[in-house]
């Protein structure tokens, strides 16, 4: 599916963006790993510690503090602040690039009140943030890949495909 999802954002002119923190980069690899998807595949942050996430995609600290880093607007910003960002770093304009941002709690422990397995992600387009949350499954690499799964279905639903 990653490689139709390029195909289709090449046609379409569109480029993507991620943060990870649950996902702690394999979603970029998922991408990374078809051949041409720099053509479309700008780059990502993997930020695990909540000041990073503040800092390359603008989450608002407080937010984190009150509710931690799992959750949907704080996914919500990620997803939208890291498009922001890279459109300002790459002189883009924003509506021609994706932001998605992968959070939650992969264990052994849980977050607040987030169990193991709980996730939210982020997919920042055109017409803005939509968040999709999921309580996944497994050990912590199991996880992971169900979010890097979804996260590549919620943005074939958000295109329209």
């Amino acid at each position: 599916m990653v490689d139709e999802l390029i195909g289709l954002c090449r046609e379409r002119g569109l480029k993507i963006t991620v943060i990870e923190s649950l996902t702690g980069g394999l979603l970029a690899d998922k991408f990374v790993s078809i051949p041409g998807a720099s053509d479309v595949f700008l780059g990502g942050v993997v930020a695990y510690q909540d000041e990073l996430k503040s800092y390359f995609a603008t989450v608002s600290p407080s937010l984190i503090q009150a509710q931690t880093a799992v959750d949907a607007e704080v996914s919500s910003q990620m997803a939208g602040g890291i498009r922001s960002r890279i459109a300002n770093v790459m002189n883009m304009p924003a509506e021609k690039i994706i932001g998605i941002s992968t959070t939650g709690v992969a264990g052994p422990d849980p977050v607040g009140d987030n169990e193991v397995g709980s996730c939210f992600i982020g997919i920042s387009l055109f017409a803005g943030e939509s968040v999709y949350s999921y309580q996944f499954k497994g050990d912590r690499q199991q996880i992971r890949e169900q979010a890097c799964e979804k996260a590549i279905e919620a943005l074939w639903e958000q295109l329209g495909q």
